[in-house]
């Protein structure tokens, strides 16, 4: 195991890397978390015959803070982010699985025209950047205090957020609710505030315009996403398996059932890599 340090244009990302031998298998975690989110995956023996690379996005984790925030913490300047490090670490033709944020990453990569042999997404409804689609594919409680997009957590706020979006039978593991408090606060509120205003790549028309092969497995009790939105779109590449629903998992699937998940996502990679 290695943890690497790559200067980036937009700062200093820290990256945790198997160092295995085996197709890569990029890991990209969602917002306000960090690359130790996927512990359960680089412990995996399901997953031992890939080599898995991790980094903490900028203003994540124990990467820097971004030096021009605006250019950065969206999906296309963290799109770019990647993509540096995916030079620096020589890494081709990855297979990259893409949680909530990440998985909006995910796509943008995709859409820019990134080298990749496979996309899987969790908790990331492929969305068009408009109001009435972000209505249709996420829960948003117009009643209710938006977290996702919010500069400064209160400790109620960041225990709320951490326990939602990782929490594992109703705890919180102590790193990752260190980690939301450690985000960078404009981390949040630039992203959501670029989303609403339309800067990401239309990805409804990326998943029905892919060439590389495309999963999607949420968790079935996923509280921040229409599962029946899915449904609802053209895929180029949509995996065999379909749109797959993991059960007794939320928003972290990979987390809340480690082995299912990563039975799914070796099978997937080797797909991609026949």
């Amino acid at each position: 195991m290695q943890e690497h340090r790559i200067p980036t244009a937009g700062g200093s990302i820290s990256c945790l890397d198997s160092a295995t031998d085996g197709p890569v298998l990029l890991l990209i975690h969602g917002n306000s978390s960090c690359k130790a989110v996927f512990r359960a995956q680089f412990a995996s023996d399901a997953l031992a015959g890939f080599r898995l690379v991790a980094p903490d996005l900028p203003g994540h984790g124990a990467s820097d803070d971004a030096t021009d925030p605006a250019a950065t913490y969206t999906f296309g300047g963290y799109a770019a982010a990647i993509q540096q490090v995916m030079a620096a670490l020589a890494i081709e033709r990855p297979v990259v699985f893409g949680w909530s944020l990440g998985g909006h990453v995910a796509l943008e990569l995709a859409g820019r025209g990134t080298p990749l042999a496979g996309v899987m997404i969790s908790g990331a409804p492929p969305v068009k950047p408009e109001l009435p689609c972000l209505m249709a594919a996420f829960n948003i409680d117009p009643a209710a205090e938006n977290l996702t997009g919010k500069r400064d957590f209160s400790e109620d706020d960041a225990q709320a957020y951490a326990l939602h979006t990782a929490g594992v039978d109703g705890q919180v593991d102590p790193h990752l609710l260190a980690m939301v408090r450690r985000t960078d606060g404009r981390a949040r509120e630039i992203m959501f505030g670029s989303v609403v205003t339309g800067a990401p790549l239309d990805e409804q028309a990326i998943v029905a315009s892919m060439t590389m092969p495309l999963a999607v497995l949420n968790g079935a009790d996923d509280p921040f996403i229409q599962h029946a939105y899915f449904d609802t779109l053209a895929y180029a590449t949509l995996w065999s398996h379909g749109i797959m629903a993991l059960p007794g998992a939320g928003h972290a699937p990979f987390l809340q059932q480690p082995e299912a998940f990563n039975a799914h996502l070796a099978a997937f990679a080797t797909d991609c890599h026949r």
